[in-house]
């Protein structure tokens, strides 16, 4: 049974709004988009190699699929990452969207905790849902995420949407990784325990 792991860049109060371009989420007039460009390279350092490696799918909302569906398929081989997403499947979860251009691509929709779970049932290695906010928020609340990736970038935003929000029930978690990069970025992988 595959697990379902949030992969997730934040600043240090937890907003992930418009972390790659100017114009990728100007929701609510926020104004600092793109202010993750400058802590790509403490990703990089930070990234462990083998999760590219363990990862056999990538489960997407649709606002960060379309985002990333404009960039990734037009970038050469010779980048791992844009290796690996090209090559694996990639399920978005949406209402709205009915035909997916980029290659791997398949539309969830539905009864997502249903979907998710029949995700998980199929296959080995890791589901990663990267960014996709509003996605993970719903999984979260649905008890579907099994282990929080963050890294958790040396900036106070002030402003935007966060992450994490209101739960239905606390959620203890258990830390099985920790790292600093040399710029203060830093790597936090939690596993999720049971809502209590």
């Amino acid at each position: 049974m595959r697990k379902v792991v949030a992969v997730e860049l934040v600043s240090v109060d937890g907003v992930m709004q418009g972390l790659g371009s100017p114009e990728e989420d100007r929701d609510g007039g926020f104004a600092h988009g793109g202010w993750g460009a400058p802590y790509a390279g403490e990703v990089q350092e930070l990234m462990d190699p083998g999760s590219l490696e363990a990862t056999s799918a990538y489960l997407l909302g649709r606002r960060t699929y379309e985002t990333m569906a404009a960039f990734w398929p037009f970038q050469p081989d010779e980048n791992p990452l844009a290796r690996h997403l090209n090559a694996t499947p990639k399920h978005v979860a949406s209402r709205t969207l009915s035909r997916l251009d980029w290659a791997g691509s398949t539309v969830i929709g539905g009864d997502l905790g249903r979907a998710v779970r029949e995700l998980t049932g199929e296959g080995d290695g890791v589901i990663t849902a990267l960014g996709s906010g509003v996605l993970v928020h719903a999984l979260l609340r649905l008890g579907l995420v099994d282990e929080l990736c963050l890294f958790v970038h040396p900036l106070l935003l002030g402003t935007g949407k966060r992450l994490l929000r209101e739960l239905p029930a606390p959620r203890p978690l258990r830390l099985v990784q920790s790292a600093a990069s040399s710029g203060g970025t830093l790597l936090i992988r939690y596993e999720l325990g049971a809502a209590g």
